[in-house]
């Protein structure tokens, strides 16, 4: 046995593929990628609507992004440029090269409910 395989046994090249191309690959294998998808979610919520400092807490389901705030005045400030906050974090999820697009239970946001 050389290097716990048998003498007889070859081995197959594969075709080489890129760094990002094998974190997906992994993080499918693994079924991470509901939670990755939400996280990539939940930081694209705290970068666009500049309201990490009073969000509370983070919910996100069938393209649902429930946000708590702490502040009613940012809460008001918030609701008029609600359109604006959900197409921003799309695209700041469709950016990161980590978003898997093709998972069944994490969808891109179609709603931001704040309570």
């Amino acid at each position: 046995m050389y290097g716990g395989r048998r003498k007889d046994e070859r081995i197959h090249r594969v075709s080489p593929q890129g760094m990002d191309e094998v974190m997906k690959d992994f993080i499918k294998e693994m079924r991470l990628t509901s939670g990755l998808n939400t996280r990539i979610i939940f930081n694209a919520w705290d970068e666009v609507s500049g309201a990490a400092a009073w969000t509370t807490n983070r919910f996100f389901r069938d393209g649902i992004l429930y946000v708590n705030l702490s502040s009613s005045m940012v809460r008001s400030r918030l609701s008029f440029k609600l359109p604006e906050i959900m197409k921003a974090v799309n695209d700041r999820a469709l950016a990161d090269p980590l978003f898997v697009r093709d998972d069944p239970r994490t969808h891109l946001v179609t709603r931001i409910v704040l309570k």
